[in-house]
């Protein structure tokens, strides 16, 4: 977008005649060269070796919900990072990871984040968590195109509910579905052994202390079973990102308290073989 003739530093006249509280739609009529990274198409047959991030986890909880990822992102059987962010705050009172090509998710968190701050700054108001969730349906959405052409990016969406006050996790498709998760969900090539780990470890009401728990040692079962997935680097000290959303808003856990709860998986681990678990908080089931 560029300033017309006689206008100096004004903004352009599409910024004063906005009749959409979106972000996405307003580039898309006045600069769609900006969506370029979501909407670019790529010549069919041509190969696409782009990192590719997995693996995160989310898990309701009493106090709100947890989210949780590895730091693993891959090339082909090549590991490109091994310390990438793949969970951020998408605003105050709510997180977002994605899965999938990873420049592609990291370009879709940036422009949601700033979807989400734009209809604040216009509307006075933030979004319901539900319209938070549409609106990134329609960013994956359209990411279809890319998608079909082996460049999708999934992301996991969870937060505090200001309306009900509880926390509420969000799932999509490659295609924009929408789906809620009421107990727990994973995302990426480990998501089925996560989901397996979490299947046996989450409980209805489980406290914000032990859905960390759970959600470190899902982690740590995908990565002993898919090789996409990273595990704790206790020799370089990277850690799972762990977020905790609830009515004070989103949080990460600091390097210090992951590692705690590392030390103790690892040590349970050792002491009871490969299927051992750390006990829950108050002696529920281990």
């Amino acid at each position: 977008m560029t300033t017309g003739p006689g206008q100096g530093a004004r903004l352009p006249a599409a910024f004063l005649a906005s009749d959409t509280s979106s972000f996405v739609e307003f580039l898309g009529r006045h600069a769609p060269d900006a969506l370029a990274p979501l909407t670019r198409a790529v010549t069919p047959g041509t190969p696409v070796d782009a990192p590719h991030a997995t693996t995160i986890v989310a898990l309701a909880c009493g106090d709100g919900v947890v989210m949780a990822g590895d730091r693993r992102a891959t090339a082909g059987n090549v590991i490109a990072s091994r310390d990438i962010v793949k969970v951020h705050p998408a605003d105050a009172h709510s997180a977002i990871g994605i899965a999938g090509a990873a420049g592609i998710g990291l370009e879709m968190i940036r422009l949601f984040q700033v979807e989400l701050e734009h209809f604040e700054k216009l509307e006075g108001t933030t979004l319901s968590l539900e319209g938070k969730a549409t609106r990134l349906a329609a960013m994956v959405r359209g990411n279809l195109g890319m998608a079909m052409q082996g460049l999708a990016a999934v992301p996991l969406f969870a937060g505090w509910d200001l309306a009900t006050r509880r926390g509420r996790i969000f799932s999509f498709d490659a295609t924009g579905g929408r789906y809620t998760e009421s107990d727990h969900h994973s995302i990426g090539s480990g998501s089925y052994f996560a989901r397996g780990s979490m299947k046996k470890r989450w409980r209805p009401g489980i406290g914000t202390a032990d859905a960390t728990a759970v959600a470190v040692e899902a982690l740590f079962d995908a990565a002993d079973d898919d090789s996409a997935t990273g595990g704790p680097d206790v020799v370089r000290r990277i850690w799972p990102v762990v977020a905790v959303i609830d009515a004070d808003g989103y949080r990460e856990l600091a390097d210090g308290e992951v590692e705690a709860l590392v030390t103790d998986l690892l040590a349970h681990r050792r002491d009871d073989g490969p299927t051992g678990a750390v006990p829950m908080v108050g002696g529920s089931p281990a």
